[in-house]
């Protein structure tokens, strides 16, 4: 009952509306100051490896695998966060752009920030499960229906190919 209003109802489109705004913002804005200032994620990544309260397979990937490339993630977290904000503000790829701003909350998480970013898993969770009803006040409204459009084509295209092999 509750993911059926969260994905049709016209008032929860208003209140994920809000959710995307505010989580958009908090994106964006992270991610505008650490591009801006210089990020360098090369301390807090040891430090949470180095941290007892974090769980070893965590600290173990962080340690294999974000430390050797940590001039990767230097460019990823940052506009990571940034363009998942644009497109939280903008209710563009939505649904996208929840997905992986969820993804970097719990990433943050498991590495022990709990402020804000349990909330804001949380909230990205919400936008998760209504899906399109996200984004309908925004641009998703024909950025999907134009996805969905050339979908169709192609499928149709390749119907008409099986049809004429037959």
């Amino acid at each position: 009952m509750m993911v059926k209003w969260l994905r049709e109802s016209q008032v929860s489109s208003i209140i994920l509306t809000l959710f995307r705004l505010y989580l958009g913002y908090t994106f964006l804005t992270h991610g505008f100051e650490k591009i801006s200032g210089g990020f360098d994620a090369s301390g807090f990544l040891q430090g949470v490896v180095k941290n007892p309260g974090v769980e070893s397979w965590w600290a173990s990937f962080l340690g294999g695998v974000a430390i050797p490339n940590v001039e990767l993630f230097n460019v990823l977290v940052p506009w990571g966060e940034f363009l998942v904000g644009l497109g939280l503000i903008l209710g563009c790829l939505t649904t996208a752009a929840a997905f992986f701003g969820v993804v970097m909350n719990v990433s943050f998480l498991f590495s022990g920030v709990a402020n804000p970013n349990a909330l804001m898993a949380l909230l990205g969770i919400f936008l998760l499960v209504a899906g399109t009803n996200a984004g309908k006040i925004g641009l998703d409204r024909w950025v999907v229906a134009y996805i969905q459009q050339v979908k169709n084509k192609k499928a149709n295209r390749a119907n008409v190919k099986v049809s004429a092999q037959h």
